[in-house]
């Protein structure tokens, strides 16, 4: 298939709720997904998501099949506890040196 003809959003896994913008996507274009043709109503560059269908706020983002950010709340846990173990840490040594 020419590039011509490839669809500007791609859906990288079949679980996906979003196609991601192969190239940037014009405000009023339109673009044929599985037979329909959907116009674009705002620009999306390159790289962005667009959702496939309607997604209820707190829906979870899915791209390659699994959530986005899925281990976000991990990672924040983490960062905060190791902010409060230098800071634990920095008071014994100050009371160390006192």
């Amino acid at each position: 298939m020419r590039d011509a003809q490839l669809s500007p959003l791609l859906l990288l896994h079949p679980d996906d709720n979003v196609f991601v913008a192969r190239r940037s996507v014009e405000p009023q274009e339109v673009i044929s997904i599985d037979g329909s043709d959907f116009r674009v109503r705002t620009s999306v560059p390159l790289g962005h998501k667009v959702a496939r269908t309607a997604l209820p706020p707190g829906t979870p983002v899915l791209k390659y099949g699994a959530p986005i950010g899925s281990f976000q709340a991990v990672q924040h846990l983490l960062a905060d506890a190791f902010v409060t173990t230098e800071g634990a840490r920095s008071i014994a040594l100050h009371a160390a040196w006192a």
